[in-house]
């Protein structure tokens, strides 16, 4: 069964950095490209960064520059290194393959950029 654990997120003040993680149950994890999603209250969900199983990198433009997604295909982990984090970046963040290939969702991460 796939199943997504993300952890890491908390309070942090603007400019700050975080640190979010990633355990995948998913078979053959080192095959699929991966992605961060997150939604803001009362947003719809958007991806923000994504990585293929050949570590190629995307993301989306106002994070371009501070986030760093990344994945040790090893340990079934995925990592989104968030830095200089600003008010908008509150969400809370949600790993899956990209696209989505279920409808299971962890529970995600809560991130809180404010003073």
């Amino acid at each position: 069964q796939v199943q997504f654990v993300e952890s890491g997120g908390g309070l942090v003040q603007p400019g700050g950095s975080l640190r979010l993680s990633c355990a995948a149950s998913i078979s053959r994890f080192s095959i699929y490209t991966m992605g961060w999603y997150r939604q803001a209250p009362g947003k719809q969900l958007d991806l923000v960064a994504s990585i293929t199983r050949n570590g190629n990198t995307n993301y989306v433009d106002s994070v371009k520059g501070r986030f760093t997604i990344s994945r040790d295909s090893a340990k079934n982990t995925m990592y989104l290194q968030m830095n200089d984090l600003k008010p908008e970046d509150t969400a809370v963040y949600y790993c899956h393959t990209n696209p989505p290939t279920s409808s299971i969702w962890g529970q995600g991460t809560q991130v809180t950029v404010s003073l």
